[in-house]
């Protein structure tokens, strides 16, 4: 039965390998793209909404996982806005590890 369970699981959650850098604190945080990414950050009414194609969407990820390793320290962060990274009309975003 357990086999039964593997298979339908890697149909239902499929497996999407990044590689992340590796946080080194002489070279802070690395951000790493995937050719092609459009994102957009908008604020309505109090509410953030991030757009995002896959290649931005994989971006993102890999940033977050970036801030998430264990020697990456409290108060690192990524700074996005329109001249750095996100599309023309975008909000300032800025993700950042506690």
């Amino acid at each position: 039965m357990r086999g039964r369970d593997d298979e339908l699981t890697k149909k239902i959650m499929p497996t999407i390998e990044i590689e992340v850098p590796e946080y080194d604190a002489s070279r802070g945080i690395v951000c790493r793209w995937v050719d092609g990414f459009d994102i957009t950050v908008e604020v309505n009414k109090g509410t953030v909404t991030i757009g995002a194609n896959k290649a931005g969407l994989l971006s993102l990820a890999n940033h977050f996982l970036t801030l998430a390793q264990d020697d990456a320290p409290s108060g690192s962060h990524i700074h996005l806005d329109e001249d750095n990274s996100l599309e023309e009309g975008s909000v300032e975003l800025v993700i950042v590890k506690e």
